[in-house]
């Protein structure tokens, strides 16, 4: 006798659930996942001057140039200098406390002027503009705890103290473009 073999029905898997899921998983990851953004360097640029506006005149002895080559090896004024030497020199040149001929007229004055080669490496770049920028903030801090007796971080933003500490100390940073050699 002979045995019937049983034609079973195929299974049939609802499609429409399995996309509803796999949208679901979709949105899950992409309302989780985290996106690092890299923000750059932060700095407030100068309005542009107006074609016929010529730039203002600037005295010699009020540039501080800074040079880095390929290799990060800073030049100040034509004068070698570590890394660690660049924010003392700095403070030195912009207060110039002795009324130095080689040194800024006054604060108001001072202009530092970076330029670098384009093989320079990113992490010399700025652990210079780091520099640059810490020299300002030791000044102002100084200038903010001499006057009011708290440190230029405790002033209240566009306090009326805050910007006379700025007008003492403004930023004046000149960016040059990176020579190719």
């Amino acid at each position: 006798m002979l045995i019937k073999k049983r034609k079973r029905e195929d299974a049939d898997i609802n499609g429409s659930s399995m996309a509803d899921i796999a949208f679901l998983l979709l949105i899950f990851f992409l309302v989780t996942t985290t996106i690092n953004v890299d923000t750059g360097i932060g700095l407030v640029l100068p309005p542009p001057l107006e074609e016929d506006q010529e730039p203002p005149p600037i005295k010699e002895r009020n540039l501080m140039n800074i040079l880095v080559n390929a290799q990060g090896r800073i030049l100040m004024d034509e004068e070698p200098y570590q890394l660690d030497e660049v924010k003392p020199r700095l403070i030195e040149f912009i207060k110039n406390p002795n009324n130095e001929a080689d040194l800024a007229e006054n604060p108001e004055l001072a202009i530092v002027s970076i330029k670098t080669q384009r093989a320079t490496p990113y992490r010399i770049y700025v652990d210079m503009l780091d520099e640059v920028m810490g020299a300002y903030k030791d000044l102002r801090d100084e200038a903010s705890r001499t006057n009011y007796g708290v440190p230029y971080g405790a002033l209240r933003e566009e306090s009326p103290q805050q910007q006379q500490v700025k007008d003492m100390y403004p930023k004046k940073i000149s960016i040059a473009e990176p020579d190719e050699s």
